[in-house]
């Protein structure tokens, strides 16, 4: 079996990469705020609203940079499709928060 080897210069994206942290950023500290907030009885100090208003700026600039990263030439694109992927993600956790917080009693 012989192995085959790839030689290449291309590197990953650094947009990408920062996307793909701020990602996975929002996405523990969403999933963290709701796991406090499910312990405080539903109750949610003022302090998770400004974390969750947080993550949505986080996201907003995730979504640019992974999209940013995906039109570099000559890079590799994975981690800005999973930066996309995590930062839209935590933008629906943050819509299914505000719906559930508007419609349901």
């Amino acid at each position: 079996m012989a192995r085959k080897y790839i030689f290449t210069d291309k590197k990953h994206s650094y947009n990408g990469l920062m996307s793909t942290s701020l990602g996975l950023i929002d996405v523990i500290t969403l999933i963290y705020t709701i796991y406090s907030t499910y312990l405080n009885g539903g109750q949610a100090p003022a302090r998770y609203a400004a974390t969750v208003v947080l993550v949505l700026v986080f996201a907003a600039v995730g979504i640019i940079l992974g999209l940013l990263g995906k039109t570099e030439s000559d890079r590799f694109h994975f981690f800005a499709y999973v930066g996309l992927v995590l930062n839209i993600l935590a933008l629906i956790m943050v819509s299914g928060i505000l719906y559930a917080g508007a419609y349901m009693i």
